[in-house]
């Protein structure tokens, strides 16, 4: 399975290759579109769309997820940064790939293993998990996080979806087996 994940920004998406083969991760390629620090909306959002696409050409994935947009104290950023990941989210769709999203915090406990972890914490850990020679940018750390996270995720369906016909037939009351 071949994963790309996505840290949107208006300013600069983050983006993540990674290939799952069984449980171990193998880093294929990250980095960053920039879409440059001022301009009108609509053009730098067929950036985000635009380069979103070509990182689909160039790489295959299988799958895609990306972070989910959290609340600023600005509204209006707030705004932007969802308009962003709806660029990046179309070209996903648009590509038919199957799109999976988490929150900041998911991201950070996948990765770390707490979730209040700092940014520094998140590239020193991608950097360890996928074995790189030195430390990922922020924004591609970030991305390439958002794909760990997807890749662990998996594995936990996996073994939920394994252990449902054991479970049939049980039935809970109050929190306890019943």
């Amino acid at each position: 399975m071949i994963i790309l994940g996505i840290d949107p920004g208006l300013r600069t998406t983050g983006f993540g290759v990674i290939e799952k083969h069984g449980a171990k991760l193998r880093y294929i390629a990250s980095g960053t579109i920039k879409t440059g620090l001022e301009g009108a909306l609509p053009p730098r959002l067929k950036v985000i769309l635009t380069g979103v696409s070509e990182i689909i050409t160039t790489y295959r994935p299988t799958c895609a997820a990306i972070e989910k947009v959290f609340v600023n104290v600005n509204p209006h950023s707030t705004l932007l940064l969802g308009q962003a990941r709806g660029a990046a989210i179309t070209a996903l769709v648009g590509a038919d790939l199957d799109v999976a999203e988490y929150s900041p915090t998911q991201i950070k406990q996948a990765v770390v293993g707490t979730g209040k972890a700092a940014k520094p914490q998140v590239q020193d850990m991608v950097s360890r998990l996928l074995k790189l020679p030195g430390l990922p940018g922020t924004d591609a750390a970030d991305a390439l996080g958002v794909a760990i996270c997807h890749a662990n995720s998996q594995d936990a369906l996996a073994l939920i979806g394994s252990m449902a016909p054991a479970m049939q037939g049980l039935r809970m009351k109050r929190g306890r087996l019943v």
